[in-house]
């Protein structure tokens, strides 16, 4: 997989103890070097992944050209379209034409896609397609000689609110197809209003041309977390990105409303103004972080560091605790 694709995958990997090869980017397209992809496979390789889009930089993978590598191997290909699958899905209709990304490849074996995010439902749903009934079964799971009963389970996080599905339902039939297209035309057409301001900006300048509704940026003028941080405190929640450094905005309903983009363009800009003229190079919270994680070149530590404060959460103060 490239690696930009989302570290869920690391995380399968790790749990069933799979090797993970992670291929590098093409350096000037900012999309996986194929070349390199095409090496790494061996007679163990049991899946390639591309992503459409990915999360850092809202790049599509090239989907057309991956499916020539899998088909030509034999090799399941699936596509990860959680991010901006309800995006993608009707982007042709909105008047953004996209190239094929899904089962008209046959070498497409499946297709994972977040309700959650551009399907405007509750959290927690999602959902997977496989190209057959075939291959669904291999993730259902079943038990025949329990003392509770026969038991079966469809997914690996077992039983799920009917709350949440009846919302999830509820919500796609209130869009429909005719608002979904509705909604893509407009989360688009303002990912790319952003664009095209930030590009005119000194100072910065875009990671990859947004190809559905993420926006990236970086600069090699001054330290991109002094601007995230600037425009943090500023209200605007954007997203810090490494390697290279960079900060994102992934466009949602909201920001289609009347002078979010105007605004967003001129924060920008006074942020750049007084990074610019600034003298003093006093680093910021987040320039602090990315900067020491990028200095540390055994990035297990970072890990542990990541594991020991989430562990954090769960700790109890038994001297404040009351029990009963």
């Amino acid at each position: 997989m490239p690696i930009t694709a989302h570290p869920a995958f690391n995380k399968a990997s790790n749990y069933f103890k799979m090797k993970l090869k992670r291929i590098p980017l093409n350096p000037q397209t900012r999309e996986v070097d194929l070349k390199k992809m095409r090496q790494a496979i061996n007679k163990n390789t049991c899946m390639i992944v591309g992503s459409a889009p990915n999360f850092p930089h809202g790049t599509i993978d090239p989907i057309e050209e991956i499916s020539k590598i899998a088909m030509e191997y034999e090799i399941p290909f699936h596509v990860d379209a959680c991010l901006g699958g309800f995006l993608i899905a009707f982007m042709d209709q909105a008047g953004f034409p996209l190239k094929p990304f899904d089962f008209r490849l046959p070498s497409v074996t499946s297709i994972s896609c977040d309700t959650h995010k551009y399907g405007f439902t509750p959290k927690g749903t999602s959902v997977i397609l496989y190209r057959n009934s075939e291959l669904r079964l291999h993730q259902f799971f079943a038990v025949a000689d329990w003392p509770g009963g026969i038991y079966g389970s469809p997914t690996v996080a077992g039983s799920r609110s009917g709350y949440l599905i009846a919302c999830c339902w509820a919500t796609l039939m209130y869009y429909g197809i005719e608002g979904y297209v509705k909604e893509t035309r407009k989360i688009i057409q303002v990912a790319r209003d952003i664009a095209d301001g930030w590009s005119k900006i000194d100072g910065i300048y875009l990671l990859h041309q947004p190809d559905v509704s993420v926006v990236a940026i970086s600069s090699n003028t001054f330290n991109i977390y002094y601007l995230f941080d600037g425009l943090h405190a500023k209200g605007w929640h954007l997203i810090g990105l490494q390697n290279p450094p960079g900060i994102h905005i992934a466009v949602t309903q909201i920001h289609t409303q009347p002078g979010i983009v105007d605004k967003l363009l001129e924060d920008t800009r006074q942020c750049v103004e007084e990074i610019l003229k600034s003298n003093t190079k006093k680093d910021t919270v987040t320039a602090v972080i990315y900067g020491t994680n990028q200095k540390i070149p055994d990035k297990s530590l970072i890990c542990d560091m990541t594991k020991l404060y989430i562990g954090s959460w769960y700790e109890t103060n038994l001297d404040t605790a009351t029990v009963g």
